[in-house]
């Protein structure tokens, strides 16, 4: 059986993470609080992040920009999308 989290991005109860998608007690609060279904949501925004952004992941500025993104859009008011973005 899944394991069910009230997820706070979603508003709603949902199937949790089988495992701790991130290090320390990020990753914890994430588990504890975020579904699979908004995990997923915020892997979409954040590959947008790296792509428009030009990041590269290893780069310790690019990891604190992406964390703090990371909180902002699932914990707080959400994670602007760069001004230059058009979807397809």
């Amino acid at each position: 059986m899944a394991r069910k989290v009230y997820c706070v991005l979603l508003k709603r109860e949902a199937e949790g993470m089988d495992y701790l998608p991130y290090p320390g007690e990020l990753g914890k609060r994430i588990y504890d609080n975020i579904s699979k279904e908004a995990w997923a949501q915020w892997v979409a925004h954040q590959t947008m992040l790296i792509n428009e952004n030009r990041l590269t992941p290893i780069e310790p500025k690019a990891r604190a920009f992406l964390v703090a993104e990371m909180e902002k859009f699932l914990f707080g008011s959400g994670s602007e999308k760069p001004k230059e973005f058009v979807p397809k």
